[in-house]
Order: C-alpha cells, then structure tokens, then sequence
C-alpha cells in the first residue's frame, strides 16, 4: 500500500515515485501520482478520514464529489473534472519536476553514450587491417599529400571466393596514385596499368617484428609489386615511388569483398553503359543506360574489360574510374553525409574492408584524413592513365616516357589538371616576366655550379652538359653547397640578366627559381646555380609544364556524361 492510502503523503518512498509506462516499455519519474498532491500546503490538506471496520472502496485521487451530488450506496461517483477551489501553484513546481527528472538520468545518459561511444569506436578499431611499411607519417601534414589506393585480387578471406584462381595471395590488380594539392583546391589520380612492364625494386616487408628483404626484379608487370614472392603493400608503394618520383603519404587497400560492401553501404553507385554488355567472364549483363548497382553487380562491373573497347585492361581502368568518380559523387551527397544509419554502415563496412599503413591504423586518423581530403571540390578532380605504349609481345604495355614524364612532373609540382588556379596571377606573371627580354649568346654565360641536390655527382654532370652539349664552356663545378635545397636556385646580378635568361631556357628552369640582386657584377663575376631536390638530371627541364600532354585518358570526377563502350 502506498502512502496516499494510508493518508500520509508525507512520508512517501521515493521508488515509488518510478512508474512502468507500457506504451514506452520504460520507467518514468513521477513526483506527484496522486493528482498533484504534492503541491497541497499542509493548511489546505484535508484532514485524515477515520478508518472504519469494513474498508470502502477508495475515491479517485484525481477528482472530488461534484458540489451538491451524493454518492451512490457505495459506488464512487465518476469524476467529471476537478472542482477544488485551491489555486495552482506557480509553475516553478513543474520545472522542478523537470530538474529531478534531468539531474535523475543525467548520469545515466553520460554514462551510457560514453561507454557506447567507446564500445562502437573500439569495434570500428578493431576492424582495421594494418601494415608496417616502414613509415610513420601523420595522419594529415601540411603541403602536397599522395595516397596509394591498391585493389588487390586475392581469393581468400570472406567474400572473395568463388572468381577463380582460388587460394591466390592476389597481385596489384587496380592501383592508383592519389595526389591532392597543398591547397587542397584539387587532386590528381593517376591509374597505374596492371600490365605495364617495370622494374620492382628491392622491398623490406615488416611482419611481427621481423624483417625480410623481397629481392627486386627487372622488366615484369607491375602487378607483381604485391603478393608475389611474398610482397606486401610496401613493395607497391617502393614501386610507385619510383616510377612517378613522387613520395607517397599513405596507402589503402582494398579486396574484392570491399567493393561489394561499399557499394551497398552508400545504397548503390550509378554507372552509365554507351551499350549492352553481357560478359560471361565477369558475370556483367546490363542494358545500355543508366544503372544502380552495388554488391555482387558492382564488383562485376569493376572486373569487366571483355565487352568494352578493346578488352584490354586500359578499357578495364576507364571503368574503374567511371564508378569511383560515381561513388565519390554518392559519399559526398547529403544524403548520406547526414543520414546516421548510412554512416555507421559505411564506416563499418570501409573499416572491415580496408587494409591500411600504421600512420593512419586507427579510426579517428583515418577521420582526420577523410576531412582533410574532403575539402577538396570534385569539380576539381580528374582520374587520368599513366600513359603507356603496347609492347612488341601484344599483351602487355610499356610506359610511354614522352608523356609520362611531363605528367609526372606536373604532379611533383602541384600543377592541376582541371587548371583550378589562374595561371595569370600577379606573382606568377611576375616571375615570367623575369625570362623574357634578351639573352645572352651561351658562350658568354659565366656560372658556378653547386649540388645541393643530394645526389652525388650532380654538379659536375651539369657543367659536363653545359660545356658538351649547351656551349657554355665559361661554367664550373663549386662543389657541395652549404646545405641541400629543395628547388633549385639562380643567383645573379641586374647586369647579367641576359646569362640568366640563356641559362633558365636550356635547363627549364621556373622565373620562381630565378634570384635576383640589387647590384651589378663586375665583368668577369660568375652567377650562382645551386641544384636542388627538384632537379632530376642534366638536360631534363625542372619546370613542369603548363598543360597535360595531349591524348592522355582522362575522366573529371563530377561529369555525369560518361558511358562505357
């Protein structure tokens, strides 16, 4: 019996006051069950009634007799309202309900969004595949970044059996390189053929502690980079590294499994078809037009080359490109950004899906790279083919260096291909202007030539190139500068203007990399060129070209136009 019976509201137990509600299968405070007994001044509580021998059945505490009507032989009357002639009590009274009820379960939702907090963090951690590739860069640093994104073929783990070749440890079957300017205004991503034949140098792999040295290999594909002869990820990124010049921040991977479960996390990724495509090898049949697809369909779509093109593996990549550009667009669309039950599934699935390097092995540096990266406008990122050759055996490919290189060069110097900032900015015309005006015969170019480059012999086989090749027979070797630089510099007097221009135009070098005095040099004085990092061998320009070689493949990540054929 609770305390209202017994008329003594005063001394109510406050468990009581915890009421099961079954419309919400949960328990609710309630401070006054009694019809708001608890705001009655003891002066207008109504005295205790005697008890008498037979019990009467008890009033509702809600309401009171109607004035002027008398109960039935013993049935309480149906209370039509309540009729007290107490005012209510200042409102302050339902605000301290309120108070109780938050100071009440404040705890409890701390407590328990913490520990959920936790427990979902530490499940999406222990999702995460990790490699030890000898680096541990930070997770977002300032400047240029490149992420390698590589889709491996293997046929084990969950969710990849069943396509052939079964048990194989999988090769670099789709790679691309990820550069996102310092700016991050625009990103570049360079789709690396499988079948382009390279040199894989000599890798060290890192398992549990212990090391081993992969030995290299020279003129096979560069599929080979992962997987074969017990390669991990960290050969691939070597092998990149050196192929493009680039330096390479972090790494992905995924499987098979990976594109099927991402693909469903984001409710599907819509790709375009120019044709019907029926291919028995990947298991692909679509009508042509507009498609959704995800899971088993997606991944088909991936692996199709045979009913495209030429049924070659540059066909394969167009693909490829077609459906990360469309699943980028879908990532970033606000319906998924802000639906939570899309979010948790994508996290979950990208986490259980993905193999990553140490620098980004937890959830929240993987976050912090997501952020960074996300700033970056789609309109402004282009997938693009390291350009290649056919090769003499008919199935592979060779790099085409004419074209790569330029390319390459753009990357290294942070150049958009979507030409997001203005090539005709005030400091930028300044600096051209610097290699315009007159210049000066090669024989009268006097300079002295430092190595601030890192690379041995740098100096001297510059001057050897000025002298043989250029007709600057008045240059010389200075020796090691005093400390390496990142870019190269030339120093020079107003009144040798002419000799810096000469010699700009023969080594390529940027109007940045020119350096001006305030005054003139005596008539026999040399100028000072001091090579750095940038520089990557006599005759080989240091400046990157303005615009990407021509007929190179490429796909802008926002066009929606593109079709497969």
């Amino acid at each position: 019996m609770d305390a209202q019976g017994h008329g003594q509201a005063d001394d109510f137990d406050p468990a009581d006051q915890w009421v099961f509600d079954p419309n919400t299968g949960s328990y609710e405070l309630r401070l006054n069950p009694a019809g708001d007994s608890a705001d009655i001044t003891p002066e207008e509580r109504p005295a205790p009634r005697p008890r008498s021998r037979r019990r009467a059945e008890p009033e509702p505490p809600s309401a009171t007799p109607s004035r002027g009507r008398r109960r039935a032989a013993g049935k309480p009357e149906k209370p039509t309202g309540p009729t007290s002639r107490r005012k209510p009590k200042p409102k302050k009274s339902k605000a301290k309900k309120v108070l109780y009820w938050t100071s009440g379960t404040l705890a409890f939702i701390l407590v328990g969004g913490s520990v959920a907090a936790y427990l979902v963090y530490q499940h999406l951690n222990n999702n995460i595949k990790k490699y030890d590739v000898g680096e541990n860069n930070a997770a977002v640093s300032d400047g240029p970044m490149n992420i390698l994104v590589i889709g491996t073929d293997k046929r084990d783990g969950k969710g990849n059996e069943g396509y052939g070749d079964a048990g194989s440890v999988g090769h670099a079957d789709t790679t691309l390189l990820f550069h996102v300017s310092a700016d991050r205004t625009n990103a570049t991503a360079l789709s690396i053929p499988r079948d382009m034949i390279t040199d894989i140098p000599q890798c060290t792999t890192r398992k549990d502690g212990t090391k081993e040295t992969i030995r290299g290999e020279e003129g096979v594909r560069f599929n080979t980079s992962l997987g074969q002869e017990g390669r991990d990820p960290s050969c691939t990124w070597d092998t990149v590294e050196k192929i493009t010049g680039l330096e390479i921040n972090h790494f992905l991977m995924a499987d098979f499994n990976a594109v099927k479960t991402l693909s469903s996390a984001v409710g599907g990724v819509e790709v375009c078809l120019g044709k019907d495509i029926d291919d028995p090898k990947s298991h692909l049949k679509l009508s042509k037009g507009r498609h959704t697809i995800e899971g088993e369909q997606a991944l088909a779509f991936v692996r199709t080359r045979h009913s495209v093109g030429f049924e070659s593996d540059l066909d394969r990549i167009k693909l490829q490109q077609q459906f990360l550009s469309s699943m980028m667009r879908k990532m970033k669309s606000s319906g998924t950004l802000t639906s939570p039950s899309k979010m948790w599934k994508l996290a979950n699935s990208a986490t259980k899906a993905l193999a990553v390097d140490t620098g980004i092995g937890t959830v929240n540096k993987l976050k912090d790279l997501a952020l960074n990266l996300s700033k970056v406008d789609l309109k402004n990122v282009t997938f693009v083919t390291v350009p290649v050759v056919d090769n003499t055996d008919g199935a592979t490919v060779k790099l085409d260096e004419a074209k790569a290189e330029p390319l390459f060069a753009m990357v290294r110097q942070d150049v958009s291909l979507t030409e997001v900032k203005k090539k005709e900015k005030a400091d930028k015309a300044k600096q051209a202007a610097k290699l315009k005006g007159p210049k000066a015969d090669p024989a009268n170019v006097r300079v002295k030539v430092l190595n601030g480059s890192g690379k041995m012999g740098a100096a001297q086989e510059t001057v050897d190139w000025m002298q043989n090749t250029e007709g600057m027979l008045r240059s010389s070797n200075g020796g090691n500068a005093s400390a390496n630089l990142k870019k190269t510099t030339l120093e020079y007097a107003p009144n040798q203007a002419d000799q810096a221009r000469r010699l700009a135009d023969s080594m390529g070098l940027p109007g940045s990399a020119l350096k001006e005095g305030t005054k003139d040099a005596a008539p026999m004085a040399e100028m000072t060129l001091t090579l750095g990092a940038d520089f990557k061998g006599a005759g080989t320009p240091i400046t990157a070209p303005a615009k990407a070689p021509k007929d190179i493949q490429r796909v802008e990540a926002d066009d929606k136009s593109v079709c497969a054929k």
